[in-house]
């Protein structure tokens, strides 16, 4: 039997594994995005010739109160402060000087980031240049009543936001485990809003009916028919930013395009350079997907790791088999992602999730249905053991005991593998009889 031979990164190191020729359905890999090579030059374009919309100085006028948007530390892969010293300058030659100028930490629910963590984000001399906030989801009296989405949301938004004479989007584009894409209306929703408003939207991740578990409109790619990116599309267009400035990062997690424009349709644009990028159409699903997050930090531990599992499971076959390579050197954190790992009720589980919904025990309880929809094996490491089998993965220290353990649970010898050394980024992309709907 002929083989061919895969490298699979494991925390800091490659594993090598060889993989019979004839059992590959596909080998899942990115686009080519080159880097650019002269980041200030490139926001200067985009800036210059945006998508559906004037150039940002047509837009701006002297005496506008600017508020920017930016992301927490948690998306510190944007590399803001590439680009914001850029964005800073255009608008100063627009006659919009820095005191009219602020930025807003676009926290969401998160905590607030500390100095340090401003500095790294947004660059030590943005965040001396101009007024810095973060917004606090919490705090009623700086919250503004917008309106109520179609689906019944009241919509509360930062009052510093809704009072900007011009509003500001900056991010990046990526594929976002629940709301198809991140960036663009997310900078308003979860970004500046309300508590209560956030938790409405993302309790459309869930089913409708109570004991449905997930909501299968809500996955990586997935915009058309995604309950919760068009519940924030319509926050969004309360707010009606005048401008979007976005990064869209290659694989090797460098900065190799900007778009600019139209809050939404700039954005739009943005999403498919991503798709054409890090999505790879499949015509069907594999009996066994062997996969690797792509190593440090994305294998740090299971919660950063459900994104290589969650795109790896829409690539196996339903009752097939995933086996992924993960190291995850900090097993326990964080601390509530694994305290959700307690409910092993299906029902119980969901109604902890609707009562208080957290990204984290989402994330859990979207791992606990997918390992009760097919069989994951993890290479790790012994002392993971404990966590693995916690959260419904069968962990193993070798590629041939998983190997062995998935071919006796598929019971066949003429399976199909799909191989993903890049799961975390990349996403299988189904059509039309790709084993049906997930």
């Amino acid at each position: 039997m002929t083989t061919q031979t895969f490298d699979f990164l494991y925390g800091k190191r490659t594993i090598s594994v060889p993989l019979p020729t004839g059992k590959i359905l596909y080998d899942i890999k990115g686009g080519h995005l080159p880097a650019l090579a002269d980041i200030p030059a490139a926001v200067r374009a985009a800036l210059a010739a945006p998508v559906g919309t004037p150039p940002l100085r047509q837009i701006i006028a002297p005496g506008d109160k600017v508020v920017i948007t930016v992301s927490d530390i948690t998306r510190a892969w944007v590399q803001f402060d590439a680009f914001l010293p850029v964005l800073l300058d255009e608008l100063n030659r627009g006659g919009v000087p820095d005191d009219d100028i602020t930025i807003i930490v676009a926290l969401g629910a998160h905590r607030r980031n500390t100095g340090e963590e401003l500095a790294l984000l947004c660059g030590e001399t943005v965040c001396h240049r101009v007024r810095m906030l973060q917004h606090d989801a919490h705090d009623a009296e700086n919250l503004v009543y917008v309106g109520t989405t179609s689906r019944g949301v009241a919509t509360y938004i930062n009052k510093a936001v809704m009072a900007a004479d011009k509003v500001i989007l900056t991010g990046g584009v990526a594929f976002h485990l629940m709301a198809g894409f991140g960036g663009g209306r997310k900078g308003i929703m979860p970004g500046v809003s309300g508590y209560d408003t956030i938790q409405g939207n993302h309790r459309f991740c869930l089913s409708a009916e109570i004991g449905r578990g997930l909501n299968p409109n809500c996955q990586s790619g997935r915009t058309l028919g995604n309950e919760m990116h068009e519940d924030m599309t319509e926050m969004a267009a309360m707010v009606n930013p005048a401008f979007l400035l976005h990064a869209i990062l290659t694989p090797q997690g460098r900065i190799g395009a900007f778009v600019a424009g139209h809050w939404n349709q700039a954005w739009q644009e943005g999403c498919r350079i991503v798709e054409q990028t890090y999505g790879v159409p499949i015509a069907a699903r594999a009996d066994l997907v062997v996969a690797s997050a792509g190593g440090f930090p994305k294998d740090i531990n299971l919660y950063q790791a459900i994104k290589a599992l969650d795109n790896a499971f829409m690539a196996v076959k339903p009752g097939g088999a995933v086996i992924c390579f993960l190291e995850c050197e900090d097993i326990n954190e964080p601390p509530e992602y694994m305290e959700w790992m307690k409910y092993k009720d299906p029902l119980a589980f969901e109604l902890a999730v609707r009562k208080k919904f957290t990204v984290p025990g989402y994330s859990a309880f979207r791992l606990q249905d997918m390992t009760k929809q097919a069989a994951f094996f993890a290479v790790t490491r012994p002392e993971n053991f404990a966590v693995m089998r916690e959260a419904g993965l069968t962990p193993v220290t070798g590629f041939d005991e998983a190997y062995s353990l998935a071919c006796r649970h598929l019971g066949r010898d003429d399976h199909t593998i799909t191989v993903m050394t890049q799961a975390a980024n990349t996403v299988p992309l189904s059509g039309p009889g790709a084993d049906g709907p997930r």
